[in-house]
């Protein structure tokens, strides 16, 4: 068994289970939402903020930080911690996703990805072993091997050549990490297919990490083929490691990952729906632009006990995103991560009880029935 994470409780009618993931700057509560800071910022809040919102450990992203303001100079700053005045734990993912964005502006190649910079036009060429220096430099509690993820409608023949370069990269990412206070995780990759997924776990395992994840999700398949590669992989993940399903993030997608025993989310979603006047809320999605607000003296969600809800009314906040305030933007986006770890804490508290299913179907039930009062108003 590891020494990094622990399982406190598994609840007895489903897979979901609580953990505890121990880093080197805290432990984390599982199930946990990483609010996503891609350039060592989390959009519209400050470290504070985000600590009273309840977070407990932020992602930066390797290939933004790679170019801007470089790993280097991180480093000389004293690393992310401290470049950012954030003390609690960070995860970095490994730049692969964003490269696989990049489309036109990438070539794939054994060596690694040789890409042009989305600022200034450059050439830079992202290999596993400098993936995983840039993300030692910048000193992460987590760190991820450098893969390929394939785009959802990609056919197995090529899944299967870019699964098998994934492992490869896995293993020279497993030999080029030298630091031992961080925590190293493989990614499963194996797009749609269960029986490639499961084979990638299993290669992931014989070369032996500190948590697994699994990459290419929601990427533009069906909730269905994503919940196929949960069941497929949940079988053969090993039960005493962290579980990691990078990218998802509808609430819903969260419900059903931890419902099959996932333990660790990320997601732009919270923040960027923030951003354009979209709030969570225990009555469904609110979009905060809409007139019938203009009005209304109250809170985003009465439910919802965050710093946003307990101080400001629906109308203010309308008010404030389209008059193009910024603080429109940092109110949004403190009650959407709220919202969001609070849903995890409540996953939680619902799994010590040995009420998680109980949990799932009530949530389903809510949702539906604002759903319906909506169309009726």
């Amino acid at each position: 068994m590891p020494d990094h994470f622990q399982i406190l409780h598994q609840d007895s009618g489903c897979r979901a289970r609580t953990g505890m993931l121990t880093t080197p700057h805290g432990q984390i509560q599982t199930p946990i939402f990483m609010p996503v800071g891609t350039n060592a910022s989390v959009k519209a809040m400050r470290p504070e903020n985000l600590k009273d919102a309840g977070a407990q450990i932020i992602l930066a992203n390797t290939y933004h930080l790679y170019l801007r303001p470089g790993h280097r100079l991180v480093e000389q700053m004293g690393g992310l911690h401290k470049f950012m005045a954030w003390d609690r734990p960070i995860l970095t993912d490994s730049g692969g996703f964003q490269v696989y964005s990049l489309t036109e502006l990438r070539k794939i190649t054994e060596e690694g990805v040789k890409f042009r910079s989305h600022i200034d036009g450059s050439m830079h060429l992202l290999t596993p072993e400098l993936s995983i220096k840039v993300q030692e430099s910048l000193g992460a509690d987590i760190i991820m091997c450098f893969d390929e993820c394939p785009p959802a409608d990609a056919d197995r023949e090529y899944i299967e050549r870019s699964l098998a370069m994934t492992t490869r990269w896995a293993r020279r990412s497993k030999d080029a990490h030298t630091r031992q206070d961080q925590h190293l995780f493989g990614i499963v990759q194996g797009g749609r297919f269960s029986d490639l997924r499961q084979r990638s776990l299993q290669e992931l395992q014989e070369i032996g990490f500190d948590g697994y994840a699994l990459g290419g999700l929601s990427v533009g398949e069906e909730k269905p083929v994503m919940h196929e590669v949960m069941d497929a992989c949940s079988d053969q993940l090993p039960a005493d490691y962290p579980r990691y399903i990078m990218g998802i993030g509808t609430p819903e997608d969260l419900l059903e990952a931890v419902w099959r025993g996932y333990d660790m989310f990320d997601c732009v979603m919270p923040t960027r729906n923030a951003r354009n006047g979209m709030l969570f809320t225990s009555q469904g999605r609110v979009n905060i632009k809409r007139k019938q607000y203009e009005e209304d003296q109250g809170p985003v969600d009465p439910d919802c006990d965050c710093y946003v809800c307990q101080k400001y009314s629906r109308a203010y906040l309308r008010h404030l995103f389209r008059s193009g305030e910024i603080l429109a933007s940092m109110l949004n986006t403190h009650h959407n991560l709220a919202w969001y770890l609070n849903l995890m804490a409540r996953m939680r508290e619902a799994i010590k009880q040995d009420q998680f299913e109980l949990f799932r179907k009530e949530f389903y039930h809510q949702q539906k029935s604002s759903a319906e009062n909506n169309k009726e108003e």
